[in-house]
């Protein structure tokens, strides 16, 4: 590079806009994790109360979560497009509601007694003959 190059870079108007964007941004992207780390202890909270989660704040932690990656795309130079709100909020992915089962009897399933298993807990000559030959 010469020093034209570099004080032509250094003089350019956009480089310090974006920098002026980049810490807008920087601090938005401080307060959006704040907003995460409250976003998450209430999903808990509400999943522990209630037993499942809560649909809407799923949808806007998915939303929180993709305006953060395109903050963090513009302010790590993988990106040119300004996030929200120069561009559109981002619209959460569909949400599938889950199928909380019934609290339901629970079923006990016994274990079929084995023809060389004795019901009372003992061995069986069977199994004691095929374990000494295989000891041989």
């Amino acid at each position: 590079m010469d020093n034209e190059t570099i004080k032509s870079n250094i003089t350019s108007a956009d480089h310090w806009i974006r920098l002026v964007f980049m810490i807008l941004f920087a601090f938005i992207l401080y307060v959006a994790a704040f907003v995460v780390g409250v976003l998450v202890l209430v999903q808990f909270l509400f999943a522990l109360i209630t037993g499942s989660d809560n649909s809407n704040l799923r949808q806007l932690g998915d939303s929180l979560t993709q305006y953060i990656a395109q903050t963090l795309r513009f302010l790590t130079y993988n990106s040119d497009d300004k996030p929200f709100p120069f561009a559109d909020w981002p619209e959460p992915a569909p949400v599938a509601e889950a199928v909380v089962p019934d609290a339901a009897e629970p079923v006990v399933v016994e274990p079929e007694a084995s023809a060389h298993m004795p019901t009372d807990g003992s061995e069986s000559d069977d199994d004691r003959d095929d374990r000494q030959s295989k000891s041989v």
